[in-house]
């Protein structure tokens, strides 16, 4: 039997609950594929900060860097919006992601087909909707220095090295490989230094894979072509501040935000997590939508696991779940047959395994 250690951190709001669903459909999976995933809980976040006063113990740390992978909720609420910055949630999350050099964004959209009117766009917009976005994570300008407010100014610097653009653009052409061999790069070349280079050095990798065609498009002519036709890209590669603003934008293809996971890695230990924040104000009334986390478990499984059939698995199941009628709340008016709590559509997943 395989074994793998995971660290699983909860966080606030609703990632207790959405974190049990994804476990729950795991061990399932652990028991068809004969793999034994044992879990080691850790805190992070607001939790994090009532019992430490910091929202990222060392503990959790050095237990994540030890772990084949970490599963992750959600962190933040109402409750630590004024503390200084440094003590916030989200503190925590940029300085895990750092610590295990977590650089790749990984999230993709895939447009479920008894879902397609979810969507505020039209269903022949949507329909077969399958692409990646692929986001520098732990660079650019949310990072660079130097940055100050001075009051009456202020500044932040963004800064890309030949090295960090080149790791990225490696990871997105490999997985265009296994994709339908499409990269779109996207910047802003044509005004910015730093996108200059970031172009220059993406075309440089991309003569390594000669099978993936690249194309390049600046970041406001790619907001536009998202939602005019997002069924022309397969992999987007872009920077941190674009790719954070692209990737919410490409989410609200799908109708929910509910729905979409995400991975960060390219360190020895990657990071997996719903796309959502931690939605304090249903926390604990069997709201959530887990389906997020479970797909995120799902790509714990392809990409740091290397599981691949175990990750099949939780897709299926999810698409049958869906297919037969089973809905939460946020999407109930689209085709539900029942609407489910946050546990019961755990279950009905894990079943479908």
């Amino acid at each position: 039997m395989k074994q793998y250690n995971i660290a699983v951190i909860k966080g606030d709001g609703i990632g207790p609950e959405i974190v049990d669903e994804a476990i729950k459909v795991l061990n399932t999976v652990g028991k068809k594929r004969n793999i034994q995933f044992n879990y080691k809980e850790y805190l992070m976040g607001g939790c994090a900060y009532d019992k430490y006063a910091d929202p990222l113990p060392q503990e959790t740390l050095d237990g994540a860097l030890k772990s084949d992978a970490v599963l992750f909720g959600a962190i933040g609420g109402y409750k630590w919006d004024n503390l200084p910055r440094d003590k916030r949630p989200e503190s925590g999350l940029l300085r895990l992601r750092s610590g295990l050099d977590a650089f790749a964004n990984l999230r993709p959209v895939k447009i479920y087909d008894e879902l397609c009117e979810a969507s505020t766009l039209k269903k022949e917009v949507v329909e077969g909707v399958d692409l990646m976005v692929v986001r520098e994570l732990t660079g650019g300008i949310y990072f660079g220095k130097p940055r100050e407010n001075l009051k009456d100014k202020a500044y932040n610097t963004m800064v890309y090295t030949k090295k960090e653009i080149q790791r990225i653009a490696k990871v997105a052409f490999e997985i265009a490989q296994k994709r339908r061999k499409k990269v779109c790069s996207v910047d802003k070349a044509n005004v910015l230094e730093v996108s200059q280079l970031w172009r220059e050095t993406v075309i440089e990798v991309s003569k390594n894979y000669p099978e993936v065609e690249l194309t390049h498009m600046y970041v406001d002519n790619a907001s536009m072509q998202l939602i005019r036709d997002p069924k022309q890209f397969d992999v987007i590669l872009t920077g941190n501040i674009f790719g954070d603003i692209l990737s919410d934008e490409a989410s609200m293809i799908s109708g929910s935000i509910g729905l979409l996971p995400s991975a960060s890695m390219g360190g020895s230990v990657g990071l997996y997590e719903p796309i959502h924040g931690s939605a304090p104000d249903i926390a604990g009334l069997g709201k959530a939508n887990p389906i997020a986390t479970i797909s995120s478990a799902g790509m714990m499984l392809k990409y740091s696991l290397g599981e691949n059939e175990g990750a099949k698995l939780i897709d299926e199941a999810i698409t049958k779940t869906l297919a037969d009628g089973y809905r939460t709340g946020d999407i109930s008016k689209y085709g539900a047959k029942k609407v489910c709590s946050t546990s019961e559509i755990g279950t009905i997943i894990a079943n479908n395994i």
